[in-house]
């Protein structure tokens, strides 16, 4: 006798309470690795300037200056795309909206994903009228 517990008590008791503890902490060697979510810096570019261009209308077309898809890309700016990566995208090409937004990536990339204002007025040329543009843009973003 242990303090006034029997012996065999004690022994079933510490038994008893160590197979409880196995039981609840079982030993497991796991790793688990999550994938992570791809960054996008373009995304709030891209939706402002589809907002601006053609209301993300992907099918739109300008007959005036014969630009084509959600982004209003000219044959003269697909073919320099055309022309650095390698393709041989035709204008018709820019109503498929994975195609156009890859375009739209190259030439922003160029530029660099925080300097949304120089990627703005370069997508929309040169001159005066690309600070209008610029503040359209702000408007979505």
């Amino acid at each position: 006798m242990i303090s006034g517990v029997p012996v065999k008590k004690m022994y079933l008791f510490m038994l008893f309470f160590s197979i409880a503890v196995h039981a609840v902490a079982p030993d497991q060697r796991a790793l688990y690795i999550h994938e992570a979510m791809p960054a996008k810096p373009f995304t709030r570019l891209m939706y402002a300037v589809g907002m601006v261009e053609t209301m993300c209308n992907t099918n739109a077309y300008n007959e005036i200056e014969q630009a084509a898809g959600i982004f209003q890309i000219r044959q003269v700016r697909l073919d320099d795309y055309n022309r650095r990566t390698g393709n041989n995208y035709s204008l018709k090409d820019m109503f498929n909206y994975e195609i156009s937004e890859k375009v739209f990536l190259y030439f922003a990339s160029l530029t660099g994903p925080y300097d949304f204002e120089r990627i703005a007025k370069s997508w929309n040329g040169s001159g005066p009228r690309t600070e209008f543009y610029w503040k359209r843009i702000k408007r979505y973003l």
